[in-house]
């Protein structure tokens, strides 16, 4: 399995990933697939900063685009107080229909 996680929605980027590039790290994903089409390849979303669940869905939908089969969401948690808080805690429910959303675009 070949891992690299977005993490968020792209408008959090700047604030929840200093330094990152949401479209490089699609390529990146799309490239790895493409040269090793029997490899899965996997990416991670962390929920709770900010981000509605509109932002989640087009980001499954542009990791499915870019050949993404399996996918990891959690809840974000802050480590230290010197870390972005958290700005809303998930219900389970929300997870369940993503998941559904998720098996939808395949």
């Amino acid at each position: 399995v070949f891992n690299h996680n977005l993490e968020t929605a792209p408008r959090l980027y700047r604030k929840a990933r200093p330094g990152a590039n949401y479209k490089w790290s699609l390529e990146l994903l799309k490239k790895f697939k493409e040269q090793h089409p029997d490899v899965p390849t996997k990416s991670g979303l962390m929920m709770g900063l900010g981000e509605t669940k509109e932002e989640i869905i087009e980001v499954l939908k542009d990791l499915r685009a870019h050949g993404v089969t399996m996918l990891t969401l959690g809840q974000y948690l802050a480590p230290s107080r010197h870390h972005l808080p958290v700005e809303r805690y998930v219900p389970p429910s929300e997870f369940d229909e993503l998941k559904e959303v998720a098996l939808e675009l395949g």
